[in-house]
């Protein structure tokens, strides 16, 4: 059963608040609270720290000197130095109905039918001269059967997972 246009729309604008809320807001806001509260609750109540970091500017300031750099080194290792961004990638691709299926659009419509065109005439031509045997038929016959259903929208190839409504 398709999704109507109206859940469609309610599914779109929840995506688009999930990440402007999740990416930017709550990064924002997590950012001000922590540091407010860890000046406030740690560096106002230890003498020593008060004296290195005297008011909430100069804080900030430190903090940030020290906490930019900080965190582009992790996340430049979280992607590049450890296999954690690989994981994420593997499962993502899992996730990915579109790794099973032709994406909507100029692939589905133009190239898809274009290669399929071509492997038809292709077959002709070597059927013509001589030029294939029984089990590249065979082949050249799924490779056509697997071309028409990813066209048509359906699947090829086993997802992991597949979404709830196409189960």
């Amino acid at each position: 059963m398709a999704p109507s246009k109206y859940g469609i729309l309610l599914t779109r604008t929840w995506y688009y608040f999930r990440i402007g809320y999740g990416t930017y807001l709550t990064f924002l806001l997590g950012l001000v609270s922590t540091a407010t509260v860890v000046y406030y609750l740690l560096v106002k109540s230890v003498p020593q720290l008060h004296d290195i970091f005297s008011s909430f500017t100069r804080f900030i300031v430190i903090a940030a000197l020290v906490g930019v750099p900080l965190s582009t080194i992790i996340g430049w290792l979280h992607i590049k130095g450890t296999s954690a961004m690989a994981s994420e990638q593997d499962i993502m691709a899992e996730a990915n109905p579109y790794a099973y299926k032709l994406q909507p659009g100029y692939l589905r419509e133009a190239f898809a039918p274009l290669y399929l065109e071509m492997l038809s005439l292709l077959k002709k031509i070597a059927d013509r001269e001589n030029l294939i045997t029984s089990e590249e038929r065979r082949q050249i016959e799924n490779l056509e059967k697997m071309m028409t259903t990813l066209i048509q929208g359906g699947y090829v190839g086993t997802p992991r997972r597949r979404p709830l409504a196409q189960q």
